[in-house]
């Protein structure tokens, strides 16, 4: 039993898991639980996806959540997109390096964009085309990294998103609606953060607001700073406004 734990005690499935970032850590935990309940009966598909008019006339708030958590029951293809998910959104939550307001503010932008555009496309379950827009923004950042299917078909990451749109044409015979929106809403993302910036002096349009990064992150440090030396330069020139004591006369 010892020979399976790592040298902090813990196993290698624990380990795995708390090495995953906060956002990718809870979001993988989220699906997976969600997919036991269902299994377990003690939840349906029914309560779990989006539909406005649940939502918004029903006030059952739960759904802007749940519509991104179920990928199905336990099965091969739940595996494979939990795979995906865990996997990419790590590398992107990983590569930003910044802050967790960085990605959070990402998928944040993703999962509003799929909602508003999902009653026009009937889309009642937005976990794949959330997945499919992480894989495309990793895709497009790492052009150089090769990609290989089944050992046969090697290719580069940008392709990455195409090749799984065309193995799902293949294995189900209709066009994937929801990997398509995924790839349109991720160029959107990777557009106005990879692109736009460098011709616009490094204006950043996507970029987290700072009231984003204050409820992710509490206040910034640089904040802090500043209002602690602006509070030294204040009390100093308090203390060199003062007016000098007078001594009292003498009444002799």
């Amino acid at each position: 039993m010892d020979g399976l734990m790592d040298n902090n005690g813990r196993f290698p499935l624990e380990t795995w898991f708390w090495e995953m970032p906060v956002c990718t850590r809870w979001w993988t935990t989220a699906t997976v639980l969600c997919a036991g309940l269902v299994q377990c009966h003690l939840l349906t598909p029914f309560q779990l996806f989006y539909s406005y008019r649940a939502v918004f006339q029903k006030a059952q708030y739960w759904r802007l959540i749940t519509t991104f958590l179920y990928f199905g029951p336990f099965s091969m293809d739940l595996l494979f997109h939990v795979y995906f998910q865990q996997r990419y959104s790590r590398l992107l939550e990983e590569s930003s390096g910044r802050s967790p307001a960085h990605f959070s503010w990402l998928l944040f932008y993703a999962m509003s964009s799929l909602l508003l555009l999902s009653p026009f496309i009937g889309m009642p379950f937005l976990g794949h085309p959330l997945s499919s827009t992480l894989v495309y923004i990793w895709s497009r950042r790492n052009p150089d990294t090769l990609m290989s299917f089944l050992g046969v078909l090697v290719f580069r990451a940008p392709y990455l998103p195409w090749v799984l749109i065309a193995v799902s044409y293949v294995l189900h015979g209709v066009i994937p609606k929801d990997e398509i929106l995924g790839v349109v809403i991720g160029h959107i993302w990777y557009f106005f953060n990879d692109v736009y910036p460098p011709l616009h002096n490094g204006s950043k349009p996507l970029d987290p607001p700072m009231w984003w990064r204050r409820l992710i992150e509490g206040r910034p440090r640089g904040e802090e700073a500043n209002d602690e030396t602006a509070n030294g330069v204040d009390n100093e020139f308090a203390v060199a406004g003062a007016a000098p004591e007078v001594p009292a006369p003498d009444m002799r």
